[in-house]
């Protein structure tokens, strides 16, 4: 199996800049995340943007289900931000690819103690492996469809739709 990681920003890829005391985007750390969990599985890596979700527009949305359509990988995570992780399912989703994209991200930036990003890669990648073609939702050790899952901003969680 193939994999293609697509990296789009988000908490997931923010580093600690000691300067200004903020987070700010780098070089993605994806290709170092990979490396730590030792994954043998043959895995193309594409940077595609920079971004806090919170700023991502229908441009940069459409720039990624571009980038999932000429893939030639079936099998896809997209590291995406928290924040609106659910409105680029949906332009995924209803593209209704031939291939299974799980999106993933993190709470806590992968380079601070006890983030969750590790584990939440680790995860979508599995789902990504397994799961029928589809568009999915991975976080913190639950795969929602696209169209089932919601950010519960109040508790910083995702969870079933209503």
């Amino acid at each position: 199996m193939s994999l293609r990681i697509i990296a789009t920003g988000g908490t997931f890829d923010k580093h600690y800049d000691p300067i200004n005391g903020s987070l700010i985007f780098g070089d993605s750390v994806v290709p170092s995340a990979l490396l730590r969990a030792r994954v043998a599985a043959e895995v193309v890596f594409e940077p595609l943007l920079a971004l806090d979700s919170l700023d991502m527009q229908d441009t940069q949305r459409n720039q990624i289900l571009e980038a999932c359509q000429r893939s030639s990988q079936q099998h896809i995570v997209i590291v995406h931000g928290t924040d609106t992780m659910c409105e680029t399912a949906e332009v995924l989703g209803r593209a209704q690819l031939k291939a299974t994209v799980v999106l993933t991200g993190a709470m806590v930036p992968y380079d601070i103690v006890n983030s969750d990003a590790l584990f939440n890669l680790g995860y979508a990648m599995a789902a990504a492996a397994l799961a029928p073609h589809g568009v999915y939702i991975a976080m913190n050790g639950a795969l929602w469809p696209w169209d089932q899952v919601i950010k519960n901003r109040a508790a910083g969680v995702f969870e079933r739709r209503a």
